[in-house]
């Protein structure tokens, strides 16, 4: 048979490349400006960009979808172009890829910074760069299925297998949690509201967990471990049962993000056995990364790459290994909205993520220059500062959650809180972050020692653009092998794409259909009324400053929760609210029942300098809202647009809400005149966000703060 010659395309895995490293050094740095912010608020400069409920986005996601993700397609590009034995199908595609997704990362990180968002974690993107998101996706999509079409190797690698999955599996979540009605060019309401929009968003939230940072992550280490170690992968078989137990399994885990929470208690269950049983796969993979290190564990002393790879996987395991612990109702109760998760989630993301990128890039980057790696030292003191930085980050973390936890639960022997102030309790865990700060330095020091020495190398050398390779074509007419039966299936990637997709999808069907379908899940409450045009201004405001970065709206049934807080949270009292705003940690107190618990003028002093009603508080200040006029000239589009989502305003009514609106404000800022605020504005921002913080959580009181807006 002829032998075809053909060039691999090096110069888009050096951009990603590049990529990865200036977007992990920007998003680890905002990383470690939002941790100092949690114990000297004055770090935001009293500026609405830099507060942290507008940079912990931001840091997300640049850390998950601009290094991660760049990480992603570097590694995929230079392994799927030598498993297939292929160029990829389009250059002009690759290019469209790399430059739309750069495109992304920066519009994502002016949206964060001027508040444009939609608060739903991991998908705050407003619509219009959700569409380009799909968009670019689609081209990655078509450029990998292309190259898998023309390959010259029949046979997909199982590494293959997860790039497959990894694309099919994100594209469904990003489109069904992106789902939302357009108000303006930059706000959109969800098309879900309350519990159904918590669902799924946690059903989108974990599975980009599992499919952007884990699935794809996985195929790289199939690929490069055995590269770095010279040694096949340990198990076969193995690594067949690993794939799809694991993208059948992941895929419904996504309710244990809200257990205890309104959500009903059969999906809680679903989620909870579901986790459970996902430490088998994913301990059959981390035993199938570490067992291919078998003969060859005398190396890891001395060769870095190794080291990366052994600690990113090892990190692979104890946080697989954690998660589904997490999710067991017992130990949930303990350790959900507090700092242990925070812990948990970097474990994966600096030890798994991080740890695994680096060592891809230590190990394709000399062979892209053609030259040696720069400093095997510097590559060392970048893992050993790396590893430090991890511990020092993660082992505050999970004191800080206990001591959270515990300090919230605690009672006195005559039955009271023993700490009702929840201040008491954020600042005995101010040594912790500060430790915690000095942790993410240490990593991000490493990162910048990692990025220089790669720089380095890359001087040193010389890129091969096109590097030259040969195989035979792929026979169009060939004889199946006998053998284990899973051979059949690989050597067809049509079939094999259709299967991943159905083993995805049933998960999500069978907990997210029921919940959309079935009305006893979401019993409604007849004093639940929809928001007023001012409440719902206000609402919007919270949103945009990312107030639920910090608080969270969801009372759990624990006596510590009700004490503290008041009646635990209703299923039926969110059935207005699009997007949803429970949280996942609080760094500041639960503010579901917050309505009609403190004068307005309370909240007017409270927002402008939170110390000077709660003395060592440790929120930023908020002064622009006093100061900023309060923008109407959208309020009929959103009560139309929620009319739109089922939302029963009178017909008509968005003619009539402007009107309204003003009332309101001109009543709120009557009583916070008779409450010693002379200049109260009915015209500024914070009028509405008060309307709002006043009315959470009154609707089952019997007495609404607010006039209801439905006639």
């Amino acid at each position: 048979m002829a032998v075809e010659t053909f060039y691999y395309d090096n110069r888009i895995v050096r951009n990603f490349g590049f990529a990865t490293l200036l977007w992990g050094i920007v998003g680890m740095l905002v990383g470690v400006i939002i941790a100092i912010q949690l114990y000297i608020p004055a770090f935001s400069f009293n500026l609405p960009w830099t507060t942290f409920g507008r940079l912990r986005p931001l840091h997300t996601n640049a850390v998950i979808f601009a290094f991660a993700g760049n990480a992603i397609f570097t590694g995929v590009y230079y392994s799927l172009m030598r498993l297939t034995k292929a160029r990829m199908f389009s250059d002009t595609l690759s290019k469209i890829h790399f430059w739309g997704w750069q495109l992304i990362i920066v519009l994502a990180a002016l949206s964060f910074v001027f508040g444009i968002t939609t608060s739903k974690e991991y998908a705050e993107l407003e619509w219009p760069i959700d569409i380009l998101i799909t968009l670019i996706w689609v081209v990655f999509a078509i450029n990998m299925f292309g190259t898998i079409a023309k390959r010259r190797e029949r046979h997909l690698y199982v590494a293959i297998w997860f790039y497959i999955s990894t694309i099919v599996t994100v594209a469904v979540l990003h489109i069904v949690n992106s789902l939302e009605i357009p108000v303006t060019l930059l706000k959109s309401y969800s098309i879900y509201a309350g519990v159904q929009d918590a669902l799924t968003q946690w059903w989108y939230g974990h599975n980009a967990v599992a499919f952007f940072l884990t699935t794809p992550f996985l195929g790289l280490m199939y690929y490069f471990l055995p590269k770095a170690s010279n040694r096949p992968v340990f198990s076969y078989k193995l690594s067949v049962v690993h794939f799809w137990s694991l993208i059948f399994i992941y895929i419904w885990a996504g309710p244990h993000h809200l257990i205890y929470t309104s959500l009903p208690d059969w999906a809680q269950t679903l989620g909870t056995v579901f986790s459970v049983a996902l430490i088998a796969p994913s301990w059959g993979g981390m035993l199938n990364g570490l067992l291919t290190l078998r003969g060859a564990w005398d190396r890891v002393r001395e060769d870095p790459i190794l080291k990366f790879m052994v600690v990113g996987v090892t990190a692979y395991g104890m946080s697989t290994f954690e998660g589904p612990m997490l999710s067991v109702k017992s130990i949930n109760a303990l350790t959900h909205y507090t700092d242990w998760t925070i812990a948990h989630v970097h474990v994966g993301a600096l030890g798994w993520n991080g740890f695994i990128t680096f060592g891809v890039l230590y190990w394709l980057w000399p062979r892209i220059f053609q030259t040696k790696l720069h400093s095997v030292k510097q590559a060392n003191t970048h893992f050993w500062i790396g590893t430090l930085g991890i511990i020092f980050y993660a082992l505050p973390m999970y004191w800080a959650g206990l001591t959270q936890s515990l300090m919230w639960k605690e009672f006195t022997a005559d039955g009271f809180l023993q700490y009702p102030n929840f201040l008491e309790t954020v600042i005995q865990i101010v040594p912790m972050y500060i430790v915690r700060s000095i942790g993410g330095t240490l990593f991000l020091v490493g990162t910048i020692i990692g990025a220089w020495n790669l720089f380095k190398t890359a001087k040193a050398g010389n890129l091969l653009a096109d590097e030259k390779a040969e195989a035979p074509a792929l026979e169009k007419e060939y004889k199946e092998e006998s053998g284990y039966w899973h051979h059949w299936l690989e050597g067809k990637a049509v079939h094999f794409t259709v299967w991943a997709t159905v083993a995805i999808l049933i998960g999500g069907a069978v907990e997210m259909i029921p919940m959309y379908m079935v009305e006893s899940n979401v019993p409604t409450i007849a004093s639940v009324k929809p928001y007023t045009p001012l409440e719902l201004e206000g609402r919007d405001i919270y949103i945009r400053e990312g107030c639920n970065n910090c608080h969270s709206q969801m009372i759990r049934p624990f006596r510590s929760e009700t004490v503290r807080y008041g009646e635990y949270s209703k299923v039926g009292e969110f059935v207005y609210d699009h997007p949803f705003l429970w949280g996942s940690k609080r760094t500041g107190p639960d503010l579901h029942r917050v309505g009609g618990k403190y004068p307005d003028a309370w909240h007017y002093n409270h927002m402008d300098d939170p110390s000077l009603m709660s003395p060592g508080s440790l929120m930023p200040r908020y002064p622009w809202l006093i100061e900023d006029d309060l923008d109407t000239s959208d309020i009929a589009a959103k009560i139309e647009a929620m009319q739109t989502l089922g939302v029963p305003y009178a017909e008509g009514y968005s003619s009539q809400a402007l009107n309204d609106l003003k009332a309101q404000a001109e009543k709120i800022a009557a009583s916070l005149k008779t409450q010693g605020i002379s200049n109260a504005d009915p015209n500024k921002e914070i009028i509405a966000l008060i309307a709002y913080l006043q009315r959470l959580g009154t609707d089952i009181k019997g007495s609404a703060v607010s006039e209801n807006a439905t006639k």
